[in-house]
């Protein structure tokens, strides 16, 4: 009983939390929304958006966490887009670590929105066969997701709402697999990835990329086959 009041608690809590943030967001875009820095972004004019930003970093590193919020929530503005705005203000690895810094921590707000408010509301809307995938496959699913993105990012991020997904593994496939597909991303405006571009160069890139992917597996697959033993001893016991 005790333990059940201590759940409640702790979900009120995280719905009392998840809702001031999310009413924070709507406030600043309402506030925002009409400003000719938001109509550059969505325009995908970025040397406008450089030019409103620039000299005022603090600005620029919360407008640009309120972009990537935005974009794991709709998928209305373009990812590269994002990237390529952090990279011109910022430079290269700034701008870089700063997209995959705040992708992670927008994924996280998205995720637990969906689980701590809106679950009930969205969950209906969702094909079960999707959710109990991502409920099988965990870490796994949304690594794959992430590295090879033919599902939207705002979609990973919802039905890790809807599924029992530990936060742990969400966020940890998510800041792996967004660290391989970012930088990959953001050679494209850095020059590298060009009419130009050296085969050799895009060959090492593909192979460490599927390199990284087979190490994770194996030890997600160690890591499961582990605790699959421990469940097995712990019935036999029984």
């Amino acid at each position: 009983m005790i333990d059940n009041n201590k759940k409640d608690k702790n979900r009120l809590r995280q719905a009392f939390i998840v809702a001031s943030i999310l009413v924070v967001i709507l406030g600043v875009l309402c506030f925002l929304r009409d400003s000719p820095l938001f109509h550059a972004i969505l325009d995908g004019n970025v040397h406008k958006v450089r030019a409103l930003l620039d000299g005022n970093m603090l600005y620029a590193y919360l407008f640009l966490l309120l972009i990537m919020i935005i974009q794991n929530s709709f998928t209305v503005i373009p990812l590269i887009l994002v990237i390529t705005i952090n990279l011109a203000l910022f430079g290269f690895w700034q701008g870089f670590l700063w997209s995959w810094f705040t992708s992670v921590v927008a994924a996280y707000i998205i995720c637990l929105s969906v689980r701590s408010v809106f679950k009930n509301r969205v969950i209906k809307r969702f094909n079960p066969e999707h959710i109990e995938k991502m409920e099988q496959n965990g870490f796994k699913y949304v690594f794959q997701a992430r590295v090879f993105p033919f599902v939207p990012t705002s979609l990973i991020n919802i039905l890790a709402g809807l599924s029992s997904i530990q936060y742990k593994s969400f966020v940890l496939a998510t800041a792996i697999g967004n660290f391989v597909y970012f930088f990959v991303l953001a050679l494209i405006p850095a020059g590298l990835l060009s009419a130009d571009i050296n085969l050799y160069a895009l060959a090492i890139i593909v192979i460490f990329i599927f390199g990284l992917y087979y190490v994770i597996k194996r030890i997600y697959l160690g890591h499961k086959n582990q605790i699959l033993v421990r469940i097995k001893k712990i019935r036999d016991s029984f």
